[in-house]
Formats: C-alpha cells, structure tokens, sequence
C-alpha cells in the first residue's frame, strides 16, 4: 500500500507541473506533441522527415529524450531547427519537470510545433503527462502486429498512430489490417497515418495533418 502511496504523490506532482507546462504552451501558441513508442520504431526519423518535407510551411522545435546519449539532438541540429537534448541518465521515461526545464532553453525561439521526443519504452511513458496537446504512439511494421494488444495503455492515451517502415510489409511477419484492428480495438478514435520514412509514402497526408492543428492552436 505505501508503494501505491508514493507513485500516486510522484503523478500528482507530475500532472500539477504538466498542467502549467500546457497553459505556457498554450500561452505560445504551441501545437505540442508527445512521441512515444518502443526503442528502434523510428522516431527520430519522422521527426528528421517532419522537418525535411515541411520546411517552410510549419516552424518546428525538437526536445529530445533519451537514456544516455545526445546522438538524437545531434541528428535534429543538423536541420537548423530550435532542439534540447534531456539525457535521463538511466531513466526511462520524461517527467514533466524535465521538460519544463528545457523547454526554458528554446522558449524565445519562433516555432508554431514543439515535439517531445520521448524515451523509447511503451509502458511507463503512457502514465506521464508533460503539457503535450497529444501523445503520438510509434509503431513499425518490424515489431508485429499485436503490439497494441500487448501494450494497450500507450495506445488508450494516445491520440495518433503512426504506423512506421510500411515499405518493409513485404519481408516481415506484419499484417497491417490486423495491426490498425488491434490498435481500433484499445481506441476507437486513434488518427492513423501510415508512413515510410525511407520512400517518403504517407509524408505529405501527415504534414498537412499537422499544419491543421497549427492553424487551429
């Protein structure tokens, strides 16, 4: 009971800090978007992709997530775009904390998109909230179609799917109707997009998805 105790006082800390994390986002003008999902699904590469095709159409800054290394930012910066790396020395997820910290290190940049690059882990990361607008949950055709089922949490609190490495569908045990099936089963009203990275298939319907709430936010 007093282990339930004390995540229950962790959480609550988290959502009150969540909370004023979102009205500063709010206050910006920022679409904010949580990208979860289990390591090696892709996200760095969407996120790299999300810049490449959208350029000059959406300003996007970059938090970056990861457990040890700064390799990730170091791949975003590559794009000229506002981006912090939190590495989480051995943690597995971010906590809203974390991200109102770095955030203060691009809040004066002009950007109309924050993505939070989350740490790769498909359990914790669905209990935190960071301020995001949204958690995007990854996944790539490589990991199977029975993922949602398996992880139904990330996929109950997230709002997107993204289904990665489609061109892959061919050479692996994956069936794509089975997987959106899967995820529709945990929650009916997930968007999804399906997407490769190294085509570009699926790109441009998710970009212009993205410009649509930017221009609602």
């Amino acid at each position: 009971m007093s282990i339930i105790t004390v995540e229950r006082k962790v959480l609550e800390k988290n959502d009150q800090i969540a909370q004023k994390n979102r009205e500063k986002f709010k206050s910006k003008n920022l679409f904010v978007m949580n990208f979860v999902s289990s390591p090696g699904s892709g996200k760095t590469s969407i996120i790299e992709k999300t810049i490449e095709h959208s350029s000059g159409k959406i300003k996007i800054g970059v938090i970056e997530g990861d457990v040890q290394t700064s390799l990730d930012a170091e791949r975003v910066s590559k794009f000229n775009v506002p981006v912090v790396q939190i590495v989480t020395n051995g943690g597995c997820h971010l906590e809203a904390n974390l991200v109102r910290d770095a955030y203060q290190n691009i809040e004066n940049a002009d950007i109309e998109v924050l993505i939070i690059e989350n740490v790769g882990n498909l359990v914790c990361p669905s209990n935190y909230d960071l301020g995001e607008d949204i958690k995007v949950v990854i996944l790539s055709t490589t990991e199977g179609d029975d993922k949602p089922l398996k992880y139904p949490a990330m996929f109950r609190n997230s709002s997107v799917l993204i289904i990665n490495k489609i061109d892959l569908v061919p050479y692996v045990n994956c069936n794509l109707e089975e997987m959106k099936k899967n995820a529709l089963s945990i929650n009916p009203n997930l968007k999804i997009f399906e997407i490769s990275c190294k085509t570009g298939e699926g790109l441009s319907d998710w970009i212009n998805w993205i410009k649509k709430n930017v221009d609602k936010s």
